[in-house]
């Protein structure tokens, strides 16, 4: 092309190429999840567990066991392979970045690596409490008697959200570092950030119970003044 960029085609098969290492990368550890599938079993249900003393879980079809062990193993593929997934992203939008630009690749993805598995460790902290908060309304009346696969595809869910929801703070950073906002502006919003992550908390987790959307936005609000002083300290700089 004539403008020097390079073509719609090329784009589309480095996408492919990213997709590719990237779907590999999670095979591959869901793989490695297949074989601790049991250690991985008991580490979810624990939480569990604790807020319901002496109660196992159930499966009512003779193939749920299966497949939610195979599901097990793709979300734990996803967490495994996650710096490879975030390290490819990243190498895909690297071509348009300026070289000045591109020395924060690294440490970018380093730190989107960290607050994921952060996140992830935080929503898990936070699960045994939002399950004794939900279980608790019925502990009088009905006695909880709940499905492997309705627990446990809540539980990936719920530490899945907490895990991608940590990650904003590195969009917001990013987008101040080549100048779609500054740390002036995202002071003078605090107030629309607090209302946009109680919103967006409330869609997105799996309970929406008031418990659960407080142990997810305090984190996030905290996450969101800790960029303001970064972008307003380290960018300058």
């Amino acid at each position: 092309m004539t403008d020097g960029r390079a073509p719609i085609v090329a784009h589309l098969e480095e996408l492919r190429n990213r997709l590719f290492k990237a779907s590999i990368a999670v095979i591959a550890g869901a793989i490695v999840a297949f074989v601790f599938r049991n250690w991985i079993f008991d580490f979810l249900v624990a939480p569990y567990e604790a807020a319901v003393e002496e109660r196992s879980l159930v499966f009512f079809r003779p193939t749920e066991a299966f497949s939610l062990f195979m599901r097990i193993s793709m979300y734990a593929g996803v967490v495994l392979a996650s710096p490879v997934v975030i390290y490819q992203a990243w190498r895909f939008v690297s071509p348009a970045m300026t070289k000045r630009e591109k020395r924060w690749l690294i440490p970018i993805v380093a730190i989107m690596v960290l607050l994921f598995l952060g996140g992830i460790a935080f929503g898990y902290w936070s699960l045994q409490r939002g399950l004794g908060f939900l279980l608790d309304f019925g502990s009088d009346r009905l006695e909880p008697t709940i499905g492997g696969d309705h627990y446990l595809t809540f539980a990936m869910r719920f530490l899945m959200v907490f895990g991608l929801s940590f990650l904003f703070p590195v969009f917001l950073f990013a987008a101040a570092a080549i100048g779609v906002i500054g740390w002036r502006a995202l002071a003078r919003g605090r107030r629309w950030a607090v209302l946009a992550i109680v919103t967006i908390g409330a869609v997105v987790t799996p309970s929406g119970d008031p418990l659960t959307l407080l142990l997810l936005s305090v984190p996030l609000y905290l996450l969101y003044e800790a960029d303001i002083w970064l972008i307003r300290f380290l960018l300058r700089r």
